[in-house]
């Protein structure tokens, strides 16, 4: 089974999704068109009047790398689809451009003066990486709104309680200092170690939090001090210290050491975004969307009570009050942010030697990453387009190349800076 199709009326009104065999009917039968292929949208060739439409709620669960959406109809859930950042790539760019600023600086040029003491910020202003995980759940949020009926938006707002993890003792005046409170440290947990046991890999197991240093031999609850274990694995282990425990597999030893200096990084990300995110879609209220928020230990209840696996499609279906869920898709769109073209007039290697061209501007409207079609020897060709220069192009799918001329070039898609690919969820069904 999958996502249902969005549609829309002439004069682009959403109407209710529609199952992909409906779809395929009114595009044979000539009474639709192609409109958008990611997410799929067919447009109708005439307006509907007074249509009856059922009102659909979108769930976002916000996270770190990855964030999750789902489209429900009632209880029945007919699209869902995964978001994938990339506010690290972002980071690292930045660094490296501050790097070549700074070293430019002392070169035998003459002298400028830095600029980052005379900049200002406005209160509430995020750093890049992070404002584009806010822009970029705002744009597929306003897509779900301009394609379908929505009517309600809950979103879940994740509490990482940062302080009771790096210090479980805190109490008091010293805890009320701090802003956040009550996410548990074994949800935590199950995403640094991957939910599967720190020892022997297992997975699909019941895990127990476990000390890497014994209380009995002065370890602490800090969360850098813990980590899952199966049963059998915390038993075999007892009061062992690790290098104790793991004295035949150094190779073992030195991965969990180098896990346990992870920084809470992820945590903080979400904690800094989650009150913009929320922020954003209450502004869509004027428009007459509910807004609702939720938080993440229901989330989590949810989908333990339905016996769902983890996905964060899936944890933005079990987002909010839930009873029960009909999974009507057994796919999930996987949306990949790549970013708009670099502004670069040149790329360099590592040792600071242009490595490719100069940039170059065509008469034709066709950039790389667009997705076309043409046919060459009576084949037909679908796949992405290289543009190679005024007059020829590339089609690559995977190891393949096929080389044509525009005149020969149908366009499918044009390139939105995303990459779109689909992930089957069957352990759903």
């Amino acid at each position: 089974m999958q996502n249902y199709v969005f549609v829309i009326d002439q004069n682009k009104t959403p109407l209710n999704p529609i199952r992909p065999k409906r779809a395929r009917q009114l595009l044979t039968q000539g009474k639709a068109a192609v409109f958008r292929l990611y997410p799929f949208t067919i447009i109708l060739k005439r307006e509907i009047k007074d249509a009856k439409v059922h009102p659909i709620t979108v769930k976002i669960d916000p996270g770190s790398k990855y964030t999750g959406f789902a489209l429900l109809d009632g209880n029945k859930v007919i699209w869902l689809g995964e978001l994938q950042h990339r506010g690290q790539e972002i980071k690292l760019k930045m660094e490296k451009r501050c790097a070549v600023r700074r070293g430019r600086r002392n070169r035998n040029t003459r002298y400028r003066q830095p600029r980052f003491l005379n900049r200002k910020r406005s209160s509430g202003c995020l750093p890049p990486s992070l404002q584009h995980r806010l822009l970029t759940v705002e744009t597929w949020l306003m897509k779900f709104i301009r394609f379908t009926p929505v009517k309600e938006v809950v979103i879940e707002k994740v509490k990482f309680d940062m302080q009771r993890m790096q210090n479980p003792d805190i109490d008091n005046d010293e805890y009320q200092q701090g802003t956040l409170y009550g996410y548990t440290v074994r949800e935590y947990l199950l995403e640094k170690w991957g939910r599967k046991c720190t020892y022997c890999s297992k997975s699909n197991v019941p895990l127990q939090i476990e000390h890497i240093k014994p209380k009995s031999k002065g370890g602490t609850n800090r969360i850098s001090n813990l980590c899952l274990a199966c049963s059998k694995c915390n038993q075999k282990k007892g009061n062992k210290n690790i290098e104790e425990f793991l004295l035949n597999k150094p190779r073992l030893l030195e991965k969990i050491k180098k896990q346990l200096k992870v920084r809470l990084t992820d945590a903080a990300v979400v904690n800094t975004t989650r009150n913009a995110i929320v922020k954003m879609a209450e502004f869509l209220g004027v428009n007459g969307i509910k807004i609702k928020v939720s938080d993440g230990a229901q989330t989590v209840d949810n989908r333990c009570r339905l016996k769902l696996p983890k996905q964060h499609s899936i944890d933005a279906a079990c987002t909010g009050e839930v009873d029960k869920l009909e999974f009507m898709t057994a796919q999930a769109l996987l949306i990949k942010s790549t970013g708009q073209t670099t502004k670069r007039m040149c790329r360099m290697d590592s040792n600071g030697f242009p490595c490719s061209k100069p940039r170059q501007k065509y008469k034709h409207s066709w950039n790389t990453g667009d997705i076309g079609r043409t046919i060459k020897d009576g084949i037909t060709y679908v796949g992405k387009i290289v543009v190679q220069n005024e007059k020829r192009f590339e089609i690559r799918i995977g190891k393949q190349r096929i080389g044509n001329t525009y005149d020969k070039l149908t366009r499918l898609h044009k390139n939105d800076c995303y990459q779109y690919s689909f992930s089957p969820i069957y352990s759903v069904l």
